[in-house]
């Protein structure tokens, strides 16, 4: 099987938060759309550094992750950063890979959003035998 990518929506969380509180208009929300690569052997939602000070995620964590070379490195966690695919949204963290590294999307998000890898088209789909399907708005 090839690699697959997706074209997915980051947006801040706390941003939204604060847009849906009264405090920022929608306007304001920091957002962008992104390619990423769909990776079921990552777990969390990965971004570079670039997302990270585009979206002026806050650090809230580090932790010790096994990079592709199978190096080891301490990494800043950051969020909260809300992941739109299609008429799915997941809200998660997401680990901050160093310099422009590919943006991943990894299990635990795709889990969450109940999507899946289509082999056959190699793409990112949303699951056709969901419970979760009815079609909701996202605003």
């Amino acid at each position: 099987m090839g690699l697959v990518h997706a074209n997915i929506d980051l947006i801040n969380g706390a941003d939204l938060v604060l847009f849906r509180r009264g405090y920022i208009k929608e306007k304001d929300i920091k957002k962008m759309k992104v390619k990423a690569l769909v990776d079921s052997g990552a777990y969390m939602l990965a971004i570079n550094e670039n997302v990270k000070v585009q979206l002026d995620l806050a650090k809230v964590d580090e932790q010790m992750a096994e990079l592709a070379d199978g190096s080891k490195k301490k990494l800043d966690v950051v969020g909260p950063v809300e992941i739109r695919f299609e008429n799915r949204r997941a809200n998660v963290d997401a680990i901050v890979l160093p310099g422009d590294a590919e943006i991943l999307l990894g299990a635990i998000p795709m889990e969450d959003m109940d999507v899946m890898i289509d082999p056959r088209h190699q793409q990112l789909i949303v699951n056709p035998e969901s419970p979760y399907l009815a079609k909701k708005s996202l605003k």
